[in-house]
């Protein structure tokens, strides 16, 4: 069992990439498996904020190969310019970075779609990032996807001219205005011929084979189990699947060979766009919350929604992923509150009590049942061991580790490497 996989519990946002860095230096291998450009993982040390969207995040970690696999959708334009981004730091990408052929192209198109839908959908609409996530998926399971691999083809541009015209097709029943898309292709094809100059491989016979020599894999996933694209808030999700055995299909990998399930959550709950979140605040703590945690799309700079940790959702969660251990984040944030709020259970408006996630039910229908912590009120910088940590945060982390019983191995006080503490 070679491989451990690393993923959110709740609905993005968790702080995987902080924690991919962190432990990258274990592991000889880090594989992106699902997702795009609409993740964006947040990683500081030595006083600079680095955001990754495609790129896995051991990048930063010498000798350490990151491979970005078949169940990732790849917009070219967004990873040319994270490598370009990334020049000044000395970062060996033909060295360490590896890109599957059998991933999915995003094509400028797919972008226009995606906008054209969501305007479409009037206040009824998902929330995307409009990076062209879900066209391409669509287009991937529908057979009509461009795939890595053809960009080495001679009849490329007959391909992708082919698709082209489906999508226009499409984009006319909206009335879509197409004006955007010469200067979209412009800068598609210029970041294709940058494409063809990186390591592109069959990415599962590098995973398995790095295995089979004994090496360490941990896969990176992207959003949170809550955004599964068959698990979670439906149809307010992702268009991937999120959890552990996301894994195995976006990289071509057996169940047999995962170890360790690693569950990031934060120490309170966030979510971006539309869709159910119970213990969500719309009051002074809310913003509390949000200014606190800076809680502000990484790649799309929209204000998150703030709440309560909740866990019937975290139950959820670690239940359909198979975790093993778990991570907190942001502990940091709540250093404000005088007192915290758990939601243990739900109540419906006819005064039934549940402990299952209410998916099918709308948020006035339910109200979250909360216990009440005492919050550590003071300022955790400085601290670097679990010990030195305030009582009511020991506290707090027993409680949920008895309440989740999945024990909590590593709580974040902050985003610097430095400020992970080992439990």
């Amino acid at each position: 069992m070679n491989m451990d996989v690393l993923l959110g519990l709740q609905w993005g946002d968790e702080g995987k990439g902080k924690v991919v860095d962190f432990l990258a230096p274990k592991y000889d291998m880090v594989a992106r498996f699902q997702g795009g450009p609409n993740a964006g993982h947040t990683l500081e040390f030595d006083g600079i904020k680095h955001v990754l969207h495609q790129i896995p995040s051991g990048i930063f970690r010498d000798n350490l190969k990151n491979v970005i696999g078949n169940g990732v959708v790849l917009d070219p334009v967004v990873l040319r310019k994270e490598i370009e981004g990334l020049g000044k730091f000395n970062i060996s990408f033909q060295k360490n970075l590896f890109v599957s052929k059998k991933a999915t192209i995003i094509i400028p198109t797919h972008k226009l779609l995606d906008a054209a839908y969501e305007k479409s959908k009037g206040d009824k609409k998902i929330g995307s990032t409009l990076k062209g996530i879900g066209p391409t998926y669509q287009d991937k399971i529908g057979r009509v996807a461009l795939r890595v691999g053809d960009i080495l083809s001679p009849d490329f541009n007959e391909k992708y001219n082919a698709l082209v015209e489906k999508h226009k097709n499409i984009l006319a029943f909206y009335d879509f205005d197409l004006k955007e898309l010469p200067q979209l292709e412009k800068s598609f094809f210029e970041a294709v011929e940058f494409f063809k100059s990186l390591n592109l491989i069959d990415s599962e016979y590098e995973v398995n084979s790095a295995m089979s020599n004994g090496s360490k894999v941990l896969a990176e996933g992207a959003q949170g189990s809550l955004l599964d694209i068959d698990f979670g808030s439906y149809p307010f999700v992702t268009s991937s699947s999120t959890m552990t055995a996301g894994a195995c299909t976006g990289l071509g990998v057996s169940p047999a060979t995962i170890g360790d399930v690693f569950g990031i959550f934060k120490a309170y709950c966030t979510r971006v766009g539309s869709g159910p979140f119970p213990t969500e605040l719309f009051d002074d703590e809310g913003e509390k919350m949000r200014k606190e945690g800076n809680e502000f799309g990484s790649t799309t700079g929209r204000p998150r929604r703030c709440g309560w940790i909740d866990l019937p959702a975290l139950k959820y969660s670690i239940m359909i992923n198979g975790v093993t251990q778990l991570f907190m984040m942001k502990a940091d944030v709540l250093n404000v509150f005088e007192e915290i709020k758990v939601c243990t259970h739900y109540e419906l408006k006819d005064g039934t009590i549940i402990d299952r996630l209410p998916f099918e039910i709308s948020n006035d229908e339910v109200k979250p049942v909360y216990k009440i912590c005492k919050g550590w009120n003071c300022d955790l910088s400085g601290i670097n061991t679990y010990e030195g940590f305030p009582q009511e945060l020991k506290d707090y982390v027993a409680f949920l580790e008895e309440e989740l019983n999945v024990p909590i191995k590593m709580v974040s006080i902050g985003p610097d490497r430095e400020q992970t503490i080992l439990k």
